[in-house]
């Protein structure tokens, strides 16, 4: 019961106003660094909520741009890291976060999931399908509900799945390595 009391705890801190003002500066900072310091292997907000690092090229730079992001990861045993969803949720602040232009200019991209580089292709989820997806994620963390709540847009969400890197035989991921950063554009 101790681990469900703690993440009913970060739940509702989660959803309040002030976490939204703080969270975007701090977690994603803090969440690069002990990603890099760790090769690749840690994200301190996935002790509480799965995430990876997202690489994707800027709408408008064609640049590299690095991204801590909760998930929500897809599939069971054998399918796991096979695709994952992403929330434009930018905890629930009024514009969309930046990364989801990005992706949907240049929806291939690259993940980091669990030390592993994984070359992923996104898309933007709607209609139906989004609908059933918002559902399980609001059963994942119910948070995503009160984020919604605060703002006019619909909250994006999109699907990665993986793709084959270029040159390779399989599309199981790269070395782990993670160095470097970008701020989001």
């Amino acid at each position: 019961m101790g681990a469900g009391v703690g993440v009913r705890i970060v739940q509702r801190v989660s959803s309040t106003r002030g976490f939204a003002k703080v969270a975007p500066h701090l977690i994603p900072a803090m969440d690069r660094a002990v990603h890099r310091l760790t090769r690749g292997k840690v994200l301190l907000s996935a002790q509480m909520l799965p995430g990876v690092i997202l690489t994707a090229r800027g709408a408008k730079s064609g640049l590299p741009r690095r991204t801590p992001l909760a998930c929500m990861p897809e599939g069971g045993k054998g399918r796991e890291g096979a695709s994952w969803i992403l929330i434009g949720s930018n905890f629930g602040r009024t514009d969309h976060p930046a990364w989801t232009a990005n992706l949907l200019a240049h929806p291939d991209a690259e993940v980091s999931w669990k030390g592993r580089d994984i070359p992923v292709t996104a898309r933007l989820l709607r209609g139906e399908e989004r609908d059933t997806v918002w559902k399980a994620l609001l059963e994942f963390w119910p948070p995503y509900a009160t984020y919604q709540a605060r703002v006019e847009r619909e909250i994006r969400l999109f699907r990665i799945v993986r793709r084959e890197a270029p040159g390779s035989s399989e599309s199981s991921g790269g070395s782990g390595s993670a160095t470097g950063g970008s701020p989001p554009e």
